[in-house]
C-alpha cells in the first residue's frame, strides 16, 4: 500500500521543543504527530456517532410520544435533593 503525507505545519521553536520533550524513548516526531492525528480523528468520529444516536433517540421519543417533560424530571430531581438534604440535616442534629 502506498502511503500519503500529512501537510507540514509550522510551530514556534519553543512548542516544538515541548513536543520533543514528551516523546517516548524511540518515538519519532512523525510517529507522535501521526498518533495525535489518529486520536483526534477517533474522538471526532465518536462524537459524531454519539450525536447521531442522541438525535435518533430524540426522534424516536417524539415519534412514540413517550418522553418525560424536562420540567417533570427537574421537579423529581429537586424533590430527591430536598429529601437528601433533609436526611443529612437530621443526621447532623
Amino acid at each position: 500500500m502506498k502511503t500519503a503525507t500529512i501537510p507540514p505545519i509550522r510551530v514556534a521553536p519553543a512548542f516544538r521543543g515541548e513536543i520533543e520533550s514528551v516523546l517516548e524513548q524511540g518515538e519519532s516526531l512523525s510517529q507522535f504527530v501521526e498518533n495525535a492525528v489518529r486520536q483526534i480523528v477517533l474522538k471526532r468520529q465518536n462524537q459524531t456517532e454519539f450525536v447521531r444516536r442522541g438525535m435518533a433517540a430524540i426522534e424516536e421519543t417524539q415519534r412514540l410520544v413517550n418522553g418525560i417533560a424536562a420540567d417533570d424530571v427537574l421537579a423529581q430531581l429537586d424533590a430527591k435533593l430536598a429529601a437528601a438534604r433533609k436526611t443529612l440535616a437530621q443526621r447532623k442534629a
